[in-house]
């Protein structure tokens, strides 16, 4: 059976090495009862379209135009669609894999985050994509805790990721 990994059971993986979750702001605030917040490092607009085909050699992904946080650490966005990568990185054991869903108060807002599975065995920092459905926009602070990402223990181990994305955006 897969079960929901706890508070306690994430900080234990943390502690460990390679630790679960590396380059989080604070651990106090964003350590949850059933999952860890993920913070916003980068955002950037979609600016080439992308192409899926059957043969991953075949695939492009959209180009990306970073955009600049004001000097407060803000950032205005209109109505849209965004690429969005996190502060923390993740390394998943063979066993764990996660799911995120956005935070309340980003709903409450007219925004959402879109993310995909992270896979057993995943070692990397992630991108989602954000879109904001207000149509009078949003405003989005460098930092702010955007998804909660919850750990699921497997039943046995998985063989580990080995994709495209095996280590991206570190370093």
């Amino acid at each position: 059976m897969t079960t929901v990994l706890s508070r306690e059971h994430l900080e234990r993986l943390i502690k460990q090495q390679p630790p679960l979750i590396e380059g989080y702001l604070s651990l106090d605030e964003q350590l949850q009862g059933n999952g860890f917040d993920l913070t916003l490092r980068d955002i950037a607009l979609l600016e080439s379209p992308g192409r899926i085909a059957i043969k991953n050699s075949q695939r492009q992904v959209s180009e990306l135009a970073p955009l600049v946080f004001d000097g407060l650490g803000f950032i205005d966005l209109p109505a849209g669609v965004y690429s969005i990568t996190y502060n923390e990185i993740i390394h998943l054991p063979k066993n764990v894999m996660a799911l995120a869903t956005p935070r309340s108060s980003l709903l409450r807002c007219g925004v959402t985050v879109n993310t995909a599975v992270w896979d057993a065995g995943y070692s990397g920092r992630s991108q989602s994509l954000m879109v904001v459905y207000h149509p009078r926009g949003f405003r989005l602070e460098r930092n702010a805790r955007i998804v909660q990402l919850v750990f699921f223990q497997l039943r046995g181990k998985a063989e580990g990721y080995q994709g495209t994305y095996q280590g991206e955006n570190i370093g």
